[in-house]
């Protein structure tokens, strides 16, 4: 499951806009010259790594950790992987022509900075992978892999979709291969090409193992296809199927996730916690129980466990999440520090080459500039037209004053015609607003009450503005205007 969920308010900021500085922009980050030899990365290789210090492992990891864990979703422990990287940065300084040493580090520094939020190892993951690459130029599924775990982890969905359809080609019927091209797709809103990635995943023979990280992604796109019921058996089912206290809490915290999304708080936060005890570094966990425990009033241990999760890791969308939970609270100076905390993680992610224009895209329609969200989101929507680009460009148009426009992207993430299967409260609430705005009550009404029907936690500051516009649009009347009531389904 994407462990970065994040549902933005919707208040409008009490003063002027303010734009956040174009350095904020997406940074694209160089590859290395075609030249490039394994001798010169040497150098390159960082004697002790800067980010937040994981104690080292007992032992040595199990083989099986390079292989799975590092890019093919077969969740691992950090301080196994931190051991990993740093055997790895030792076999490449002894056997500096090894292209298989060069792809597992490499894939290990992409998974090492997406668990801890650190997107300083994303260039030294590029760098080892292409190496990789020049040391063996063909049928290096390893490095191919690696730089398909690599674009996934810094939202480059083109990019992963190259990669990883290159790699199937070299070496067609790995089951590993299949999981980053769904994700690849999903991202790209491609979600036939995602369901037929999943088919032919399913008919792979797979060794027991590996099985609950293919009914992981398997859950993953039935989420998508709003079979809520099962996306939890598969998840569920592959907790109980993990051989590794790290890999159960993954998909506990999946579980977790999926509750959420439908309100039931209490199952939500029995399965975060439960992952947490597994696992103190699963990363979708502790924001996840934050979330949890302010939709249940418990304001105070709220606030208390997005402060422990934004120490360990500090993720953008967490930020804004616990800016509009202080916001919501009336404390707006500390959501303007949690806001300004944001801006500052964004521009260090973007600097190791991660595309952040959708979070920012939704910060700025909320709490700044729509201007500039609909200027970034409609970029990000011609180079990956995702569900997520569709609902956050319609909203920002929204913001902006352009409903007409607006409901076209709110509509393609809303309708399962048009690819918008996933039952999200956000997009409904999205979609009933804008409706609301076009005076189209009927179907307004409709899709606020959806919304709360989903999950009457979702956000913070949407929740009263949807309620309160039900209130104003008050009961239908008896039998409607004519066609009303059933337009638009979605």
């Amino acid at each position: 499951m994407n462990d970065r969920l994040c549902e933005p308010g919707t208040s409008r900021p009490a003063g002027p806009p303010h734009r956040t500085r174009r350095v904020l922009r997406r940074v694209l980050v160089t590859a290395l010259a075609g030249g490039v030899v394994a001798g010169a990365v040497l150098t390159l290789l960082p004697r002790e790594h800067p980010g937040p210090a994981v104690p080292p492992a007992a032992g040595p990891p199990p083989p099986a950790l390079a292989p799975t864990s590092v890019t093919y979703g077969v969740p691992a422990a950090l301080p196994g992987l931190t051991a990993l990287v740093a055997r790895q940065e030792q076999r490449v300084r002894e056997r500096p022509r090894d292209a298989q040493a060069w792809a597992v580090l490499g894939s290990a520094y992409a998974e090492r900075g997406r668990r801890t939020g650190d997107a300083a190892d994303y260039p030294r993951a590029d760098r080892a992978l292409r190496t990789s690459l020049e040391v063996r130029a063909t049928r290096n599924t390893g490095a191919l892999d690696g730089l398909t775990a690599l674009a996934l982890a810094r939202r480059d969905f083109p990019a992963a979709k190259r990669y990883g359809e290159e790699a199937l080609k070299a070496a067609p019927k790995r089951w590993s291969a299949y999981p980053p091209l769904i994700d690849a797709y999903t991202g790209l809103g491609d979600h036939k090409a995602a369901q037929r990635s999943l088919d032919e995943l399913l008919r792979v023979r797979t060794a027991a193992e590996v099985r609950p990280a293919v009914m992981a992604r398997a859950a993953a796109v039935y989420r998508d296809r709003g079979w809520r019921e099962d996306a939890v058996a598969q998840l569920t089912d592959a907790a109980a199927a993990a051989r590794t206290p790290a890999e159960r809490a993954a998909w506990l915290a999946g579980v977790g996730q999926l509750a959420w999304e439908r309100g039931d708080l209490a199952d939500a936060l029995r399965h975060f916690e439960a992952a947490l005890r597994l696992d103190p570094d699963q990363p979708a966990a502790p924001a996840g129980r934050a979330r949890t425990l302010a939709a249940l009033g418990r304001t105070t241990q709220a606030l208390d466990g997005y402060r422990a999760a934004l120490a360990r890791q500090p993720d953008p969308a967490v930020l804004l999440e616990l800016g509009e939970l202080y916001e919501s609270l009336g404390q707006g100076n500390l959501a303007a520090e949690q806001y300004a905390r944001l801006r500052s993680a964004v521009g260090r992610a973007v600097a190791g080459g991660v595309d952040e224009e959708l979070l920012i895209g939704r910060f700025e329609a909320d709490h700044g500039d729509a201007a500039d969200a609909v200027e970034r989101l409609r970029d990000e929507w011609r180079r990956q037209p995702g569900t997520e680009v569709a609902d956050a460009l319609g909203w920002a148009l929204h913001r902006a004053g352009e409903d007409e426009e607006a409901l076209t992207y709110a509509s393609a993430a809303t309708d399962r015609t048009k690819g918008g299967g996933v039952l999200s409260a956000l997009y409904s609430f999205h979609r009933g607003v804008i409706e609301g705005g076009l005076d189209r009550y009927g179907p307004a009404r409709r899709h606020l009450e959806e919304a709360l029907r989903i999950n009457p936690y979702f956000s913070p500051l949407g929740v009263p503005v949807a309620r309160s516009a039900l209130r104003t649009l008050g009961e239908p009347p008896p039998g409607g205007p004519p066609g009303e009531e059933g337009a638009e389904g979605g």
